[in-house]
């Protein structure tokens, strides 16, 4: 990350798509598929009946643990026992339910509808105790227990079902769910996709593109944009009419270097929908990754013609600027974008826009207005601060540049987001000479995010407070991250100041082979040289910045000369 006192500039090729859109109902709100009601009770897993989606609403806790412990368990029982064909699992002979049992597990499931959680789950227990090979009363106690909100035991629960039952989607799907739940998302994706595997012939089309789903929602927090392809289309032959499908297909085949097989699809979507600005879009960015930027602008100029609302418009014409922005044309990206908030003046990215198209332009006065109508627009956003922040600190603003990171630090931002204000804050404070507070706030901003700007900073703070040991220590961490001309020569007076004579010396003459005209460095390294009594070499060194002006070496010859 680097930290700017003014606005970044955009420079991607690839406009970001709505990740919401690509992977559908996201992996993090899937709910459980309780398929025991609809079961009924049966003595063979040949039939199985329509299930339906039941809402799962307790918070997740990790439960890798109890998963990895019940794996080794069936991965020692693997290695003694029969597998299934086509299955690394081992077979396990199920048995059916006799009349009585039958009976108890239909007891068991009403008292699970009727939320009476306690009493079924010992029920289901009571039956697990009489015949544990069976999956139903296994899959039923799990429900129970995911309603209690005993995640741990219910992933337990879940793989004694998957390994009775290998070819049903339910264990794999749920126990998805829960690690998805606990953020174990390598774990999620594997779960899902053998689920997708599994449910095509067993549920209704509802359950199928919920499953389907859930492994989308993995595929596009993994990024896997080919796999997400697959996937997508498998939904649309599920459900060929649904045109959020159609065009999620067409998103996940733009990301996977498929742009150009995409447009068939969305242009007939157009059809249907002539004002989807998303669409629209999307399509302007397949022919901006072709080269294409030109034609790119005139379908967003075509869409501008069927936007409905200001706001679709001013989506449009945002686009549009970025796109002309690619191309070179900066001044005609802030027509643009200033256009586009003024279709939709709540469009706060539109404000910035023009704002950071200004800066490109080195308008800081128009950038600054077009900032401040941002923070007017939308105040409570920490970014819409930062960026009027930096700017104001980049133009010598600093008590309103302090005001607007503080500001920003009291809207609960990102940690990007607070690392900078932190960051502006402390150099705003910096410049007024409020070394100490300062210094706390460059700190923070330091431990969240390391930045050499910010060490810099932190370590010229220490400095200003005569803390130079911490001033060293600080550059130091900045001359690592970055070790650019400044940083050097602020790490070399440190240490001087520091009496680590020898250590300044070294950076010092390092800075001089680099920079020969560099008067401060040589005027240093003389001190440092003195510092260790070599005379010879320090008068030398005094010379050299002397005779490129330096008043304070020349000083330092004075005695010489007297001589």
């Amino acid at each position: 990350m680097h930290f700017s006192t003014v606005a970044p500039h955009h420079r991607a090729a690839r406009w970001i798509l709505t990740v919401a859109l690509l992977g559908g109902t996201g992996a993090s709100a899937q709910t459980m598929i309780d398929t025991s009601a609809a079961i009924g009770v049966q003595n063979t897993l040949n039939s199985i009946g329509t299930p339906n989606p039941a809402p799962y609403l307790q918070k997740a806790r990790d439960v890798a643990q109890a998963v990895q412990t019940n794996q080794q368990a069936q991965d020692a029982a693997a290695q003694t026992a029969p597998t299934v064909p086509g299955s690394t699992r081992p077979a396990v002979t199920v048995t059916p339910l006799t009349a009585p049992q039958q009976a108890a597990l239909k007891v068991a499931q009403a008292s699970y509808k009727a939320a009476n959680y306690a009493q079924a789950r010992s029920q289901f227990e009571a039956l697990i105790a009489q015949n544990y090979n069976n999956p139903e009363p296994h899959f039923g106690l799990a429900m129970t227990l995911l309603a209690l909100k005993d995640e741990k035991g219910a992933s337990f629960e879940l793989g004694q079902f998957r390994l009775l039952a290998p070819d049903r989607f339910e264990g794999p799907y749920n126990l998805g769910v829960i690690a998805t739940r606990a953020g174990r998302y390598a774990d999620a994706l594997a779960l899902y996709a053998e689920a997708a595997k599994l449910v095509p012939t067993q549920a209704s089309t509802d359950v199928q593109v919920q499953v389907w789903n859930a492994l989308a929602g993995e595929q596009v927090r993994k990024a896997d944009y080919a796999g997400l392809t697959t996937t997508l289309s498998a939904l649309q032959a599920l459900k060929p009419d649904d045109l959020d499908i159609q065009f999620r297909l067409a998103q996940a085949q733009f990301m996977s270097n498929q742009g150009a097989q995409a447009l068939p699809s969305l242009y007939a979507l157009l059809q249907k929908q002539p004002d989807r600005v998303e669409a629209t879009r999307l399509i302007a960015d397949i022919y901006a990754a072709q080269g294409l930027p030109e034609r790119a602008i005139r379908e967003l100029d075509s869409g501008l013609q069927q936007a409905k609302t200001p706001a679709a418009r001013s989506a449009l014409l945002l686009h549009k600027a970025n796109l002309l922005a690619l191309t070179g044309d900066t001044k005609s990206a802030v027509f643009s974008a200033q256009a586009a908030h003024t279709q939709d003046k709540t469009n706060t990215d539109a404000w910035l826009r023009e704002g950071q198209l200004r800066l490109q332009r080195s308008d800081r006065a128009g950038a600054l207005s077009a900032f401040q109508g941002a923070a007017q627009v939308n105040p409570k956003d920490a970014k819409v601060r930062m960026e009027l922040a930096a700017l104001q600190l980049a133009m010598k603003q600093y008590p309103q540049a302090a005001q607007n990171a503080a500001a920003a630090l009291t809207l609960r931002p990102d940690k990007t987001t607070l690392a900078r204000a932190q960051y502006v804050q402390g150099v705003a404070l910096y410049q007024q000479g409020q070394y100490a507070q300062a210094r706390t706030l460059l700190n923070s901003s330091a431990l969240a995010v390391p930045n050499a700007d910010v060490t810099l900073w932190l370590g010229l703070a220490n400095y200003a407070l005569k803390d130079y040991a911490g001033a060293a220590a600080a550059l130091t961490e900045s001359v690592k991250l970055n070790p650019s001309l400044t940083a050097r020569q602020n790490l070399a007076s440190a240490l001087l100041a520091s009496a680590r004579y020898s250590e300044a010396e070294g950076i010092l003459q390092g800075i001089v082979k680099d920079n020969a005209k560099n008067s401060d460095a040589w005027y240093l390294l003389g001190l440092a040289q003195r510092a260790q009594l070599k005379d010879d070499a320090a008068r030398q060194s005094f010379k050299v910045a002397a005779n490129l002006g330096h008043t304070r070496a020349q000083q330092a010859l004075a005695p010489e000369a007297q001589k």
